[in-house]
């Protein structure tokens, strides 16, 4: 196959871009271009692992002299906002959930002018877009189109199924009604000037209260089978289950010489909120606190705030971890429940205890906690026996381990990068560009 330019245009937060570089990585070894569309604060991050960056903003810079860290345009904006996390998903809608959506539809309509130029100037033979928001440049530039959903699949919609963002069981109806009334009551407004917007740019109309195009040829989500629903809608042939899509970017990870000796008791769980919900330096001196009363070891991902965090004896961390270096090593996971820590997880057949705190994280809170393969508790509000509780019984949960090894190795065995990698490489060499 000769050689084609494939751009990759990813939300500017590590879980999106993390799986763009995993499935582009594939597609550069086997010698394709490689360039990514990424925001502006990802600037020499990309570079390095052999892609072109073709960098966007999505707001007028507030400093050009002091750069942002990676995905600093959302550490912001999460900081600014995480009171909100402590409400229930309903009343998220009108405090949390439609301004980030505000949000992102100011970034799409602000970087448009840039996108269109970087397309001209770079003549991808596909395109690919790892977001929640919708790009007209992306869709209208002739080239195929390739969506990925590397949130929690409620996103694709489907009428037996809970809304998205919502958190609510899989098998019960109760609150679906009130949540979905008041998602259209906080987003209709907001929906109708981006839809309207998005054709007037050429882009075809969106879906109902959905803020993203479907492609026509080529749609993948990231999802394990085991964690995945059983719709009253079948999905189309142009959608694709990824059960996984882990990176081989990242560099080992070495735990502290001394555990080698740690007491056969203690065991090895990885501690990780996410580089936005660890801003929230409260909540994770509460979990620091709570969880250096165990006799158990901790890897931490300390996230931006890292200098404003002390760990004790029976922990260790940084502010970046190698994580899918990281999940081989332990034997439970406490996470936020984003959607590529959960993948990973489930890949690496490991349980989680899940502590959501925004978007779809309350939905992979839910679906883990309904499939068995881990807990959910309430992430502000979870006692310190909670906690202590169901560490100890995951842990000690022989059958468990044993269903996550089967689960782990069946996902292995599918190839999410791989697959992926083939997809979009084939609708590149299709391409007429």
């Amino acid at each position: 196959m000769s050689a084609k330019t494939v751009l990759f245009m990813p939300e500017s937060a590590y879980g999106p871009t993390n799986n763009c570089i995993g499935i582009a990585d594939v597609l550069r070894g086997r010698g394709h271009r490689i360039v990514f569309a990424a925001e502006a604060s990802w600037r020499g991050r990309l570079e390095p692992l052999g892609f072109e960056e073709a960098l966007v903003e999505l707001s007028p810079p507030a400093d050009a002299d002091e750069p942002d860290d990676a995905g600093q345009f959302w550490k912001d904006f999460i900081r600014q906002t995480a009171p909100e996390f402590r409400k229930s998903t309903i009343e998220q809608l009108a405090t949390f959930m439609q301004p980030t959506w505000q949000a992102l539809v100011d970034g799409a309509r602000y970087c448009e002018p840039r996108l269109r130029s970087i397309l001209a100037e770079t003549r991808p033979d596909v395109v690919v877009e790892d977001n929640v928001v919708g790009f007209p440049a992306l869709v209208t530039c002739g080239a195929p189109y390739v969506r990925i959903v590397s949130c929690n699949p409620l996103e694709i919609r489907d009428p037996g199924l809970p809304p998205p963002y919502s958190g609510l069981a899989g098998g019960d109806r109760t609150g679906r009604q009130d949540f979905a009334a008041e998602y259209d009551r906080t987003h209709r407004d907001l929906w109708e000037e981006f839809n309207s917007w998005m054709q007037a740019q050429g882009a075809p109309a969106l879906p109902d209260l959905e803020f993203i195009h479907s492609s026509p040829v080529l749609n993948l989500y990231v999802y394990p089978e085991a964690l995945d629903y059983a719709r009253s809608q079948p999905l189309s042939r142009q959608w694709v289950r990824l059960d996984s899509s882990v990176r081989t970017t990242e560099a080992p990870y070495v735990l502290p010489s001394e555990w080698s000796e740690a007491p056969e008791e203690s065991s090895l769980v990885y501690l990780s909120l996410g580089s936005l919900g660890s801003a929230d330096t409260e909540l994770m001196s509460r979990l620091i606190d709570v969880l250096g009363r165990t006799g158990h070891r901790y890897v931490v991902s300390l996230g931006p705030q890292a200098g404003q965090l002390a760990l004790p004896d029976n922990m260790t961390g940084a502010e970046f971890l190698p994580q899918t270096s990281v999940l081989p090593l332990v034997d439970l996971v406490i996470t936020h429940g984003g959607n590529n820590t959960v993948t990973e997880a489930m890949h690496f057949g490991k349980p989680m205890i899940v502590l959501p705190l925004f978007w779809d994280q309350y939905d992979n809170a839910q679906r883990v906690a309904e499939t068995g393969y881990g807990v959910r508790l309430d992430t502000y509000r979870f006692t310190e026996p909670e906690l202590h509780d169901a560490i100890d019984t995951l842990i000690r949960d022989a059958e468990l381990h044993r269903r996550l090894d089967t689960v782990s190795s069946q996902i292995r065995a599918r190839g999410g990068l791989v697959r992926a990698a083939d997809r979009i490489g084939e609708l590149a060499a299709q391409s007429a560009l």
